[in-house]
């Protein structure tokens, strides 16, 4: 079998590779090792969220954006300090030229839509020049992840039938075959079929083998979140501190590096392993879909959040401000988990939960589902989980609170007097309209954001006040997502060796590369930019291949 390019994955990254290779007149044969019924991988899943800059959603709100803005805020968010940094940075810049230019009317010329309430993700650790997004520019999109897909599954269906796309489902490549330094296409194992959903894992048994031949081989396979093993071995111990004993998934089993790794036989180079972008507010999923289905809090920026012994995390450790920094109090204190104390006043205002699945309003597109968030009562899916989640405690009185959350560990490890002491030193900072409490300051200026004060951060009130309750614990465990290493690459997707020589006919996208470069993240990401990570390295290797 043979083809002009050969695409392996058929998440969104690869969907984008191929759409556009085949708009150009090229050949394409997309193989992927789980069903059809798994078309746009982990984008399916996703909130949909995209980093934009200066968009006429921001101008809407009194936002003022800029490129200068999010170039200052991206690299003081990177923070490239390694040689190897070269390709991931010349692939940042290009990212920026592209999200303050054309990725909003190229999305919006093939239907896609905005939410008009733009989120402020990952508000940084203090300081304007270090991490963090200085202003809100988390895009989300209407329809959540599968709107963002839809338009390239679209696409590639239209391909199809015109013959210039080919889908081969349940193909696994296990080998890349190569001549003479040039990589010439793949060999692997074809799998019996399963009618398994979306997401829930598949069976690896083998029911005969194949080989394609291509002038260009594309890896969009994606990244090692769902191989633990992976993540522990590439773990960055001396940065962060070891890694959790127990963490939970965030995305599906098959998303486990293993065709990067095959990539590397054939000489190209990784770089950046040890750059991983791992969430800490993680919950058990009362409805797992894969094994140890992990789901994210997305909170606003009021719950107490405090480390397993029930310390308190200082600045810039708080809800939605740093991850990385809050990620690497916890493990370098020993821990698995965290805990979250808010009211229910605050769960109702701030707690979203990530996933297409938990926000069936804005996935469904329903306005009047959407409107609900405005009532007196709490989201369905937050509720599911106070409900039914094994990582909630609700009690009305904080000795109650304290005894349960001992009960949930089966560990005494918070003192109720200690807590207490905390949380009523919180509570009297509420007082005035200013304080020397850095969360506290930071929720009132949350609050001058239209879209925080509507949506995202409740009314400052005391933790301890009745009114408010009942009170509410929750245990957070890390949750694995992203890394941000991978394959380094030119900027047209060729995949290079470590000399940084080329290697012929292959390229690479999306998680696979770093989202870009081999990482274009560096150390940590303003949100917003996986998705379009994948966006634009699919765009840019279907037009360079």
């Amino acid at each position: 079998m043979m083809c002009d390019v050969l695409v392996i994955g058929a998440g969104l990254a690869g969907l984008v590779t191929a759409t556009i290779a085949a708009e150009r007149g090229r050949k394409v044969i997309v193989v992927e090792q789980e069903g059809e019924q798994s078309l746009g991988g982990q984008a399916h899943w996703s909130l949909g969220g995209l980093f934009l800059v200066n968009s006429p959603e921001q101008r809407r709100l009194g936002i003022r954006d800029s490129h200068e803005l999010a170039y200052q805020d991206w690299m003081g968010t990177a923070a490239f300090d390694r040689e190897e940094d070269y390709w991931p940075r010349l692939w940042a810049e290009a990212y920026l030229d592209f999200a303050a230019g054309e990725k909003r009317s190229w999305l919006r010329g093939m239907g896609v839509g905005f939410f008009p309430l733009v989120g402020w993700a990952e508000r940084g650790g203090g300081m304007a020049h270090g991490h963090g997004n200085s202003v809100p520019r988390f895009h989300l999109t209407w329809g959540a992840g599968p709107a963002v897909v839809e338009p390239f599954i679209r696409r590639a269906r239209e391909a199809e039938s015109r013959g210039q796309i080919r889908f081969r489902f349940r193909h696994r490549v296990d080998e890349l075959i190569t001549f003479d330094r040039t990589v010439l296409g793949v060999r692997g194992a074809v799998l019996r079929q399963d009618p398994a959903p979306r997401g829930v894992r598949s069976n690896r048994d083998i029911e005969g083998d194949f080989e394609i031949t291509a002038g260009a081989i594309v890896v969009a396979s994606g990244g090692i979140g769902g191989n633990h093993e992976a993540v522990r071995r590439h773990w960055p111990t001396a940065r962060l501190g070891p890694a959790p004993r127990h963490m939970v998934s965030g995305v599906p089993h098959h998303v486990d590096g293993r065709m990067v790794e095959i990539a590397t036989r054939a000489r190209g180079s990784v770089i950046n392993a040890d750059r991983m972008w791992h969430y800490t507010e993680g919950l058990r999923n009362h409805e797992p879909i894969w094994p140890n289905h992990g789901i994210r809090i997305l909170p606003g920026p009021s719950s107490f959040w405090c480390d397993a012994d029930g310390n308190r995390f200082a600045a810039p450790a708080m809800p939605g401000f740093d991850t990385l920094s809050t990620l690497k109090e916890i493990c370098q204190r020993g821990h698995d988990h965290s805990w979250f104390i808010l009211t229910r006043d605050i769960i109702k205002k701030e707690f979203a939960l990530s996933g297409s699945e938990q926000n069936p309003d804005l996935t469904g597109k329903d306005i009047g589902l959407m409107l609900k968030r405005l009532g007196k009562g709490l989201p369905e899916p937050v509720q599911a989980f106070m409900d039914r989640g094994e990582d909630f405690v609700v009690r009305d009185r904080l000795e109650d609170l304290v005894a349960g959350m001992n009960a949930l560990t089966g560990e005494s490890r918070i003192d109720l007097r200690r807590l207490r002491e905390q949380i009523e030193a919180r509570d009297r900072e509420i007082a005035n309209r200013f304080s020397k409490d850095a969360q506290v300051t930071a929720i009132r200026g949350a609050r001058a954001f239209v879209g925080d004060r509507l949506m995202r951060t409740a009314r400052p009130h005391r933790l301890l006040d009745p009114k408010a309750g009942p009170l509410i614990a929750v245990r957070l465990n890390v949750l694995t997502r992203k890394t941000l290493g991978g394959l380094q690459t030119d900027l047209t997707g060729r995949v290079l060796e470590l000399s940084g020589e080329p290697v012929p006919g292959l390229y690479a996208v999306g998680e696979a590369a770093g989202f870009g470069g081999g990482g274009m993240h560096g150390y940590g990401a303003l949100e917003g930019t996986f998705l379009g990570g994948c966006l634009f390295s699919g765009r840019v290797v279907g037009r360079s291949v």
